[in-house]
């Protein structure tokens, strides 16, 4: 019996620039299974981050329906969906998205607060900082990081509420090579060691290469590579 942790059936999203339809996801079928790591290639403009923003619930389909463990989120209420995101998904952005006037530890927390209870929220911020090697900076700005710094103090955040599934758009697309790559390691160790499920968008070769799968996107289809 199939037992696909994220199932997209006949998935389709039409914009409009003035008045020109565009088609950004054309009936789209995917299945994702837990633990997957799945990288999508393709393009800018062919439906990439629009694919990840179905799957996180930061968008929703014209048609068809996005099944996470069974349960569709596409028909979710805005409450339902909040709660959704902030217990099962962390999002990782190709341009960090910190803030500017908190500390690591303040932008890495932020998430969690959302939450009901604060369970040992300082425990769970060490252990992340001291991870990804960034516990001596914990005070500091972003301002005061490199790219590579900044995308790694994303990533804490994105796991702060240890979600299940990883979502990460583009999150090499502003580093150098040796910080990038540092990045994919990452989302490949969450796969290995932690049982996470990681959807990557990405227009790096190094980036599939990390991948357990590789599907590519043109004109908002999927492609299998």
């Amino acid at each position: 019996m199939e037992n696909h942790f994220i199932k997209l059936i006949n998935v389709t999203k039409t914009y409009h620039q003035g008045l020109s339809p565009v088609t950004a996801l054309d009936h789209i079928n995917l299945k994702i299974s837990r633990n997957e790591f799945l990288a999508i290639t393709g393009k800018s403009g062919c439906g990439k981050s629009t694919l990840i923003n179905m799957i996180g619930g930061l968008d929703s389909p014209d048609e068809g329906k996005v099944l996470i463990d069974g349960e569709d989120i596409s028909h979710m209420d805005d409450r339902r969906l909040t709660l959704f995101r902030r217990n099962r998904v962390g999002i990782i952005f190709q341009f960090f998205n910190l803030l500017p006037i908190l500390t690591l530890e303040e932008n890495i927390a932020l998430p969690h607060l959302l939450k009901e209870g604060t369970d040992s929220l300082e425990e769970k911020i060490d252990h992340l900082l001291i991870e990804m090697g960034l516990y001596q900076r914990r005070h500091h700005k972003p301002y005061e990081l490199s790219g590579g710094e900044m995308q790694r103090v994303a990533i804490c955040r994105a796991l702060i509420n240890d979600p299940d599934l990883i979502l990460a758009d583009e999150p090499t697309g502003n580093l150098d090579s040796a910080s990038g790559r540092q990045v994919l390691e990452i989302l490949r160790r969450l796969r290995d060691e932690q049982g996470k499920t990681i959807l990557l968008v990405t227009h790096s070769p190094e980036g599939a290469a990390m991948a357990d799968r590789v599907l590519r996107m043109k004109d908002g289809r999927l492609l299998v590579e």
